[in-house]
């Protein structure tokens, strides 16, 4: 049996806990709003992972961090600095490998497609230049880090564009408004997908310093939106794009 650190507990976050807790393994799922959960194996605390000192006391002896927490979308570039660097520095005083949720955004723009792993980060907007510094940051620590990049959620609890903007008018029958080119084939990472590739990651026998990218399903939005309204039975809402 193993211990287990899962920082952040949104949606990703409490399926990682659950999925370590049910193989048998003991788990602490911490964050600033953790709440009560039923899940097994699995013990929740309330921290703040900008607290190197606190997250250290939770993590002693832990095999593995997982650093899964979210800052508010549009605080990025000024929230998510602190988060890593708590979770960095706990990871190094209790020795513990580092396993990071990170996304695509560091590969800028003018990226080749289809994305990969291999690919160099080169962020042409301040939230990707934000997560490629957050990576960074992990890379360099004294304990093995690995990342998982994931694209835009779907799933239970799922916080993306999609979730927020899409689905809502979908059950109330209006018209939806969707960023970017309705046509185009995106990419779209399940929850549950993204929890099981973080905890096969943290079993990576290779080298670590290293990113993985979630298996995930390609469907232009276009077409998400109308087998979403065919699954649930309601009309298809008229959708216009906006960039």
């Amino acid at each position: 049996m193993s211990f287990y650190v899962v920082v952040g507990a949104g949606p990703v976050g409490r399926e990682t806990a659950r999925l370590l807790g049910e193989e048998g393994h003991d788990v602490v799922l911490t964050s600033r709003s953790v709440g009560s959960n039923a899940l097994q194996n699995v013990r929740t605390v309330h921290s703040d992972a900008t607290n190197a000192a606190e997250l250290a006391r939770i993590s002693r002896n832990a095999d593995a961090i997982f650093m899964c927490a979210m800052a508010a979308y549009h605080r990025w570039p000024t929230d998510f600095f602190p988060i890593i660097d708590g979770t960095v520095r706990a990871a190094e005083a209790v020795g513990a490998k580092l396993v990071v949720l990170g996304n695509l955004y560091g590969y800028g723009k003018d990226a080749e497609s289809p994305l990969h792993s291999d690919l160099s980060l080169d962020p042409t907007s301040k939230k990707g230049t934000a997560r490629t510094i957050m990576w960074q940051r992990a890379v360099r620590a004294d304990v093995p880090a690995v990342e998982v990049r994931s694209s835009d959620y779907l799933g239970h609890g799922a916080i993306s564009s999609f979730s927020l903007v899409a689905l809502p008018s979908i059950l109330e029958g209006k018209p939806t408004a969707f960023i970017g080119d309705l046509d185009a084939t995106h990419a779209w990472s399940f929850t549950k997908d993204v929890a099981r590739t973080l905890v096969a990651a943290s079993r990576y026998t290779g080298e670590w310093g290293r990113a993985f990218h979630v298996p995930s399903q390609h469907a232009p939005s276009r077409e998400l939106i109308r087998a979403t309204a065919a699954m649930l039975h309601r009309e298809i809402p008229e959708t216009r794009s906006y960039s």
